[in-house]
């Protein structure tokens, strides 16, 4: 059994905000696997769903994001999972916008979300996958960036980065988080260009000598 933590803050007011794009990757995955309404437990949304042929809980915390933990911390003791088997979904300001990075353990990196988790765990050891929703502009609070929503030209952007996120969860159910590292952090951009550069390079005929 796998579990998979979305985070984000509950309320139509946060729908669409860069600090929701975890509640939207879960909500990818709910829709291409047809999961019915989720139930109410651990103070968060909780649906069960059949991924790679492994049992997934996808939880989406309703207690704010800065209280995060609580749920995770509820869901794991009532499990009873190990920390390896536990994929953390949030934002991250530091990456732009739609590229992604897993990790498998290491600190909170100002994630409020996170932070908590760390502290109601007592442990920094389980996976996550920061999606990047853009650097905080300059003499903007980093705070006000987050609850704010994308603008028209990076909606389409962070769109696709939400469905590779979705294929990159599925990823690390299937593979583990080596194998989802490997083929997902990588930026998108760069591999596309490399892959051009490659289909476009041609190979000159050698001279023809006449005599």
């Amino acid at each position: 059994m796998k579990i998979v933590v979305g985070l984000g803050n509950p309320g139509r007011e946060y729908d669409g905000t860069r600090h929701n794009v975890g509640f939207e990757v879960l909500a990818m995955i709910a829709q291409r696997f047809d999961v019915g309404r989720p139930k109410a437990k651990f103070k968060a949304e909780v649906a069960e769903v059949s991924i790679k042929n492994q049992k997934t809980i996808l939880l989406s915390p309703l207690t704010f994001m800065n209280l995060s933990g609580q749920s995770v911390r509820a869901a794991l003791d009532f499990y009873k999972l190990p920390l390896n088997d536990v994929l953390v979904v949030c934002d991250d300001i530091n990456l732009d916008v739609a590229r992604l990075r897993f990790r498998p353990s290491g600190s909170a990196g100002g994630q409020n979300g996170l932070k908590n988790i760390i502290q109601q765990l007592g442990s920094q050891d389980f996976g996550r996958l920061r999606v990047g929703v853009g650097k905080t502009p300059a003499n903007w609070n980093a705070s006000d960036f987050v609850l704010g929503k994308f603008g028209a030209d990076e909606r389409s952007e962070i769109d696709l980065g939400i469905s590779r996120a979705a294929n990159a969860v599925e990823a690390w159910i299937e593979h583990g988080i080596e194998v989802a590292m490997n083929r997902f952090n990588a930026n998108p951009a760069e591999q596309k260009k490399k892959k051009s550069e490659t289909t476009k390079r041609v190979v000159d005929p050698p001279n023809q000598i006449r005599e």
